[in-house]
């Protein structure tokens, strides 16, 4: 006879394990310890072995509930599929949904193939997919995730204006999705074919100065700046060195080379991946010395105020320049880039070949061959020197044309 609520209720432990029987192959182990457990008798579907399925545990399972389970095991028996089998195999793929989200392989990917970029890089990274894609994607199974949806999402990023930021979603999306699908999680790629959806990113173009006049004005201005000494020295290295603004503020005093009169920056630091020299003139040799007996005990040659560990942070030059009255519609830290690339070219005359190696750029020769960091080292240090020079005497310039204009004045 089927048991009864009042029987299961009831049960109560012996001496050793029993069973009360209810009907359809389920019964009630009771244990010597107490415990109520459902469990259903059955044979294997194909080798007609008996086996034995766990429905649950009294009460939190009741009868009722209990019957239900065993009846839905019993149908999967009909369709000759071991309900034991039918649940590894749920239990599996849930355990697969769970940990092959998007936010799963995000993280994963992360952690393993962005090791060796930049802090700020990393940053960047982790709050575009944080505030970008985990909101919107990230609990979604990552090969259940279509173009339409992905697109949807980057569309979102776009509308706000950030254009370029809906772009490096796409990117970034791509590369977990193709992380995800060389480890066997996912089949294809929907960032692959959304990319004529979005709008048209255009060239950026950091604001900056290239009139000669005007450069040994800022110039003069830094050299009179009344910042701290580390700042002092980072604005007046900037358009000296115009290497990339994070290499600068993160460098650090084992990378400069005293005896050759350079720095020499490892690849890990470079957008590029490749390790690169920067010449240094005798005025920017000065100002590392001059800054030496502040600083020199650190690991930074720009330490940030807040704590030695760190190095300068990425604002201190440009707030430096807008304390100056020069905003970032004027010119940026990585406007110096831009300035040397145009007067070395337009006004120096020197060979584009050494421009773009000193500015770390990865272009290749007529030979195909790319970037080296010691290509052209003897005309790129001379030209460094011819730099420097020529921005002493637009500083120079400057002055005593300011100094003029004022007696000028003075005398009307």
């Amino acid at each position: 006879m089927p048991l009864t609520e009042l029987q299961v209720k009831q049960a109560k432990s012996k001496d050793k394990d029993y069973k009360l029987s209810d009907e359809k192959g389920m019964f009630l182990l009771v244990t010597k310890g107490g415990g109520r457990y459902w469990r259903l008798k059955y044979r294997h579907p194909h080798t007609k072995k008996e086996r034995k399925l766990a429905l649950g545990v009294y009460p939190e399972t009741s009868l009722k509930r209990a019957r239900k389970l065993r009846d839905e095991a019993r149908q999967l028996l009909l369709d000759s599929i071991d309900p034991s089998d039918h649940r590894k195999a749920t239990r599996a793929e849930r355990y697969d949904s769970a940990t092959n989200t998007f936010e799963a392989l995000a993280r994963e990917w992360f952690a393993t193939r962005m090791g060796d970029k930049s802090e700020s890089h990393r940053k960047r990274t982790m709050r575009l997919l944080e505030r970008d894609l985990f909101p919107y994607l990230g609990s979604r199974p990552i090969a259940d995730i279509t173009p339409p949806e992905l697109l949807t999402v980057l569309k979102r990023i776009e509308d706000r204006g950030a254009v370029e930021t809906a772009k490096r979603a796409k990117q970034t999306s791509s590369m977990v999705f193709r992380f995800a699908i060389a480890g066997g999680r996912a089949t294809n790629d929907p960032a692959a074919v959304v990319g004529d959806q979005l709008k048209p990113t255009q060239p950026q173009h950091f604001p900056t100065i290239t009139n000669p006049a005007e450069v040994g004005r800022l110039l003069a201005a830094i050299d009179g700046y009344q910042g701290t000494p580390t700042v002092r020295a980072a604005l007046k290295l900037s358009p000296m060195l115009f290497c990339r603004p994070g290499e600068l503020r993160a460098l650090e005093w084992a990378e400069i080379n005293w005896e050759d009169q350079r720095i020499e920056l490892p690849a890990a630091k470079m957008k590029m991946r490749h390790p690169h020299i920067i010449p240094l003139a005798h005025q920017a040799v000065a100002i590392l010395r001059e800054l030496e007996p502040l600083t020199g005990r650190f690991r930074f040659v720009f330490p940030s105020p807040k704590g030695a560990s760190r190095c300068m942070s990425e604002n201190a030059v440009r707030t430096a320049l807008r304390n100056m009255g020069y905003g970032n519609d004027t010119i940026t830290p990585h406007g110096f880039r831009a300035m040397a690339r145009t007067l070395l070219d337009e006004v120096l005359n020197e060979r584009v070949e050494w421009i773009e190696h000193q500015l770390a750029h990865s272009v290749k020769d007529a030979n195909g061959t790319a970037y080296n960091r010691t290509k052209h080292l003897p005309q790129r240090t001379a030209m460094m020197q011819r730099w420097a020079d020529y921005l002493q005497d637009l500083k120079i310039q400057a002055s005593e044309n300011s100094v003029l204009t004022t007696k000028l004045h003075a005398h009307g």
